[in-house]
């Protein structure tokens, strides 16, 4: 018997109307391993990727797995007080408490994640646990944290002396509005290995003086991070909100499927996305980098400001600036 659609069901079909998927037209499945040349490949978010990169590239280069390089790309930068938008040093919330997200996925489709976890320097391996020792994708709040204690991560005080001055001045100036830092906010990386695994991981402390118990898209996969190794991968930065809205890395993925290269994705979804909220978009950034089986990348913004660093044979490390679909 088909299932009868309730009040407040998802209409699949209609969501995707709006987002302009339908119009694509179907190709094959995938690509041919046989296209795929000049591996391996690093893409990561901002200029931290500058930090993350040439880690996961030392692994990648000695035949590693891309699961173990995009974890130990990122934990570089979750290790570093400096970046106030992830790990140790991260900005904390309104109430003045450092909690974090983190999501990662293999090219298997295997996945796991943490949201609202505090005290614990490293979400990305936290997240890692969740995928291989347990039965389930998500853990949060207090059960994440006493998972993490229970694998033998230390607890610690993540608010650095930097970070609470910060705060100290928001509690002064600021009306309660959470911010996005201009220059980053989260770091997400894809990295595809010399045997074609494709696999990624993305980590953030969240919206600086956000509310207390607010989770954006970095830890939910399809929304911050995304990978299907058959045709390639995505991750997200900015207003998570928006990329919750629109379930922006898996719709990316999708669109790759249906023919559209990884640049062509990303610059559709933006579009789209400005089409269906341009009037609740004031202020807002979103962004997004992409990977495909054949070795393409692509990277794209709403706004200007945006930076990914990007990793190949050819190229060493290069950061390099999206272009936007807005100019301002």
């Amino acid at each position: 018997m088909p299932r009868s659609i309730l009040p407040g069901d998802l209409n699949r079909r209609e969501f995707l109307k709006t987002l302009g998927l339908t119009a694509l037209a179907p190709t094959t499945m995938g690509f041919s391993s046989s296209s795929i040349t000049k591996l391996p490949i690093v893409i990561s978010t901002w200029s931290s990727g500058l930090k993350a990169n040439p880690v996961a590239w030392n692994i990648l280069q000695n035949d590693g797995w891309a699961l173990d390089a995009v974890e130990a790309g990122v934990r570089v930068v979750e290790d570093d007080p400096e970046d106030m938008s992830v790990g140790y040093g991260g900005l904390p919330d309104r109430d003045g408490h450092v909690t974090l997200d983190a999501c990662i996925m293999d090219h298997e489709g295997n996945c796991g994640a943490v949201a609202f976890l505090q005290h614990i320097r490293h979400p990305i391996s936290v997240a890692r646990r969740v995928m291989e020792k347990t039965p389930h994708v998500m853990l949060v709040g207090e059960g994440a944290l006493r998972f993490a204690l229970s694998e033998g991560f230390p607890k610690e005080n993540l608010l650095t002396e930097k970070a609470r001055e910060a705060y100290q001045r928001w509690l002064r100036d600021s009306h309660y509005k959470p911010s996005v830092r201009p220059t980053h906010d989260t770091i997400g990386l894809l990295a595809m290995d010399r045997q074609g695994r494709i696999c990624g991981a993305c980590t953030t402390s969240g919206l600086a003086f956000k509310m207390h118990g607010r989770v954006g898209d970095s830890p939910i996969i399809g929304a911050g991070l995304y990978v299907d190794n058959a045709i390639g991968a995505a991750t997200a930065t900015g207003h998570g909100e928006e990329m919750i809205r629109c379930a922006g890395s898996a719709m990316i993925v999708e669109q790759m499927r249906q023919g559209r290269s990884p640049q062509e994705a990303c610059e559709n979804l933006i579009k789209r996305l400005y089409d269906w909220r341009k009037n609740r978009l004031e202020g807002r950034q979103v962004c997004f980098i992409a990977l495909n089986r054949q070795g393409q990348t692509g990277a794209f913004s709403l706004r200007p400001g945006f930076e990914y660093t990007l990793s190949t044979p050819e190229g060493g490390h290069r950061l390099i600036n999206a272009p936007s679909l807005l100019d301002k």
